[in-house]
């Protein structure tokens, strides 16, 4: 390809990229721009120096993606330029179907660091915890490691290896574990019967795929089926749900809301604002509900954890969510590469952004493994770039660490407690007897 026909495509790929995202202007404000990209001018020169004097011939391709891939680095943390097989990859995942690890990552301080490993995956089973950090890919240095590229180089076929060195807090040196990908198949809702007595269920979230909706539907059903009764207390787990589709958030969040706006987004100069409001056919009946939450808890999560907190539905209890509030969507871009670009923020019913802050619980309750604590795991604000959010403050640290599920054990603690007080309530208005 003629360098001329380089400079042309990656000048409209430039421009592609501002369209979509949300940057287009009208007549009058072109002509107030009119030298707005001058500066490519600017970038074709230095191109073409490349292209003619590098002392090696670099393929075109590899300067088109380069380009692109250094424009979005320059956005924030959630914005990636991904090559065709990462988008693939990515499409993938959101199937529930893919080889690999099984592990959440993100950025951090230049740090490839877990943000929770996928329930039954590699990863979980190898012992990886939220907030472990990747300092090595098969005797590859992490640091300055862009993550599309990171994700990458972890996934491949089921039955090969993969040798990571880990650092965690608490370790004197990087330890080396060396797993084996596998064909991850992750069901995104787990559910059962943890009092069959008082009719709590215990229901957990592992990742928002494309059909979680329909899977908690069937999940619901099926206990009541196994209790040959209504559900009268249930546990939503939340925890280490790094989110997935916000579409599938909005549905589930549905699920236990009859009327009310669920999520709002809004995206630059607060355009294209839209608002995703509850339908009252298919909501779950009132009973009590207690939604588990984490440092693991990020995006999709934390917005239905935002709206069952913010209409009163369910009582919050854990710890200090992750704090993504922004949107990103997938644009295929036409040699099959693609762009993950931020497109707007998002806010709970009553317009809290998550956005660095992330939900606090209504009920504090410390995590179980000391690994895990919510002050020592990475969020939205640790990560280089983030948008900020005037609103956040430093959430309340977590107390020690029980030896079993302690957040668990005191959400069942609570129903139970509000079944006691439904039953001690028709006794306390009963008429006393006048005293003898």
């Amino acid at each position: 390809m003629h360098r001329t026909t380089v400079r042309t495509l990656l000048t409209a790929a430039l421009l592609a990229v501002a369209f979509v995202a949300g940057l287009g202007f009208d007549h009058a404000a072109r002509a107030a721009r009119k030298d707005g990209y001058r500066p490519l001018d600017v970038f074709s020169e230095a191109l073409a120096y490349i292209e003619n004097n590098y002392v090696e011939p670099v393929p075109e391709k590899e300067l088109a993606y380069a380009a692109i891939d250094g424009m979005m680095g320059r956005l924030d943390p959630h914005s990636q330029f991904m090559r065709p097989e990462v988008v693939k990859l990515m499409k993938d995942e959101t199937t529930g179907e893919f080889d690999g690890l099984g592990i959440e990552l993100t950025i951090q301080g230049e740090q490839l660091t877990v943000i929770a490993p996928m329930s039954d995956s590699p990863g979980e089973r190898a012992g990886i915890k939220p907030g472990d950090r990747i300092v090595k890919i098969d005797g590859a240095p992490t640091r300055d490691l862009q993550l599309m590229e990171a994700i990458r180089r972890l996934k491949g076929p089921a039955g090969s290896k993969v040798t990571l060195d880990i650092m965690r807090d608490g370790f004197q040196a990087p330890q080396s574990l060396t797993l084996l990908r596998d064909h991850v198949r992750t069901q995104s809702v787990e559910w059962k019967v943890i009092d069959a007595a008082r009719g709590v269920v215990h229901v957990r979230v592992k990742q928002f795929q494309d059909r979680t909706d329909r899977a908690l539907k069937k999940a619901l059903d099926d206990a009541r089926a196994e209790l040959k009764g209504e559900i009268r207390g249930l546990v939503l787990d939340l925890r280490n749900d790094p989110g997935g589709l916000l579409d599938q958030a909005v549905k589930v969040a549905d699920r236990f809301l009859a009327s009310g706006v669920i999520v709002s987004t809004e995206g630059r100069d607060k355009r294209s604002a839209e608002v995703e409001r509850a339908h009252e056919k298919g909501t779950e009946p009132p009973y009590p509900m207690i939604v588990l939450v984490n440092k693991g808890s990020a995006s999709a999560s934390e917005v239905v954890a935002g709206a069952l907190q913010d209409h009163g539905r369910a009582v919050i209890m854990g710890t200090q969510t992750f704090g993504k509030g922004s949107v990103q969507t997938i644009i295929d871009l036409e040699d099959g590469s693609g762009i993950k670009l931020t497109i707007a923020r998002y806010f709970t019913p009553k317009h809290r952004s998550i956005q660095e802050l992330g939900i606090t619980p209504d009920v504090v309750v410390p995590e179980t493994a000391p690994a895990a604590r919510a002050e020592e795991l990475p969020g939205e604000r640790d990560l280089k770039g983030h948008f900020k959010n005037d609103a956040a403050v430093t959430p309340p640290p977590g107390a020690g660490s029980p030896e079993q599920d302690n957040q668990l054990r005191t959400a069942l603690d609570y129903l139970r407690a509000v079944e006691i007080f439904k039953a001690a309530a028709p006794a306390r208005q009963r008429p006393v007897a006048a005293r003898q």
